[in-house]
């Protein structure tokens, strides 16, 4: 066996390793893009189909070949199309002179990460929502996962603070400057405020609900963060994740939600469905 592979390992030339290492970067870049998106999936449906078009093309089986060939030849330009966002942020990075600062943390093409073992204040979240639901103060919070959403984090102000219960009430106080939009909570801090959301065009939600939890059932529809809203006109605390919108929480239930998103060693799975308020 170590015999048959000796001539393959001589042909490799230095050019060759380099190709790799870019084919390497290139899609550990694109897989930092589209993590904990809606666009993930899309992606791991292109793969599992040019797999199988391989798979059927080596079975020789003539007409799958032909379907699925058909759908690959036309391919590249489904993925302008689908990852047109993606793309353009790829090359606004390319083409930031702050790219390299930006990836001094790298080694290769592999990001360091630095370990966090501290969960999320999940007590201060819930309190200080809890005290702006009785003050009827309009809040809209994000909390992200794996995607780190840099680019609704990049259009509001930074603050990257550490989370605290006065910081968040007084950032949606309805006089304070950056009450308007939404707070993007990161590895328990507020990486930002005044945040602008994209706007969830689903049909089924009701006909009612404002802005705020548009923009809520928004964000959770293109990534993997939740999001908790503070309703102005009734004081009602609504959770939203996945696209879906469970409007009315008590505090107690947000908490729960949020442990078993973010401390599931700690919280625990309820067993019975989200209630609502009366």
């Amino acid at each position: 066996m170590a015999e048959l592979l000796i001539p393959f390992f001589i042909n490799i030339r230095l050019l060759d390793v380099i190709d790799i290492l870019l084919v390497a970067f290139m899609l550990y870049e694109l897989y930092n893009l589209v993590k904990g998106t809606a666009a993930i999936n899309i992606l791991l449906g292109i793969v599992a189909v040019f797999l199988v078009w391989r798979l059927v093309r080596i079975l020789e089986m003539e007409l799958l070949t032909e379907i699925l060939g058909a759908f690959i030849s036309v391919g590249f330009i489904a993925l302008i199309v689908v990852f047109q966002p993606e793309i353009r942020k790829f090359l606004l990075l390319l083409g930031t002179p702050t790219f390299i600062r930006k990836s001094q943390r790298r080694f290769l093409f592999w990001k360091i990460r630095y370990s966090n073992d501290e969960n999320l204040d999940i007590d201060t979240i819930v309190q200080a929502c809890h005290r702006m639901a009785n003050a009827k103060t309009g809040a809209l919070i994000v909390i992200g996962k794996i995607n780190e959403l840099e680019e609704y984090i990049n259009t509001g102000e930074i603050i990257d603070a550490r989370i605290s219960e006065q910081l968040i009430e007084n950032i949606f106080f309805k006089n304070a400057p950056l009450h308007d939009g939404a707070m993007i909570i990161i590895g328990n801090k507020i990486r930002a405020a005044s945040c602008i959301l994209p706007v969830s065009k689903n049909d089924e939600l009701p006909s009612h609900i404002g802005l705020r939890h548009r923009s809520a059932v928004g964000i959770t529809e293109r990534s993997d963060a939740v999001a908790i809203v503070v309703s102005e006109q009734t004081g009602r605390i609504s959770w939203s994740k996945g696209g879906e919108l469970i409007p009315g929480i008590q505090p107690s239930k947000l908490k729960s939600l949020l442990e078993e998103e973010f401390n599931p060693e700690n919280g625990h799975k309820p067993k019975e469905q989200p209630g609502t308020e009366a």
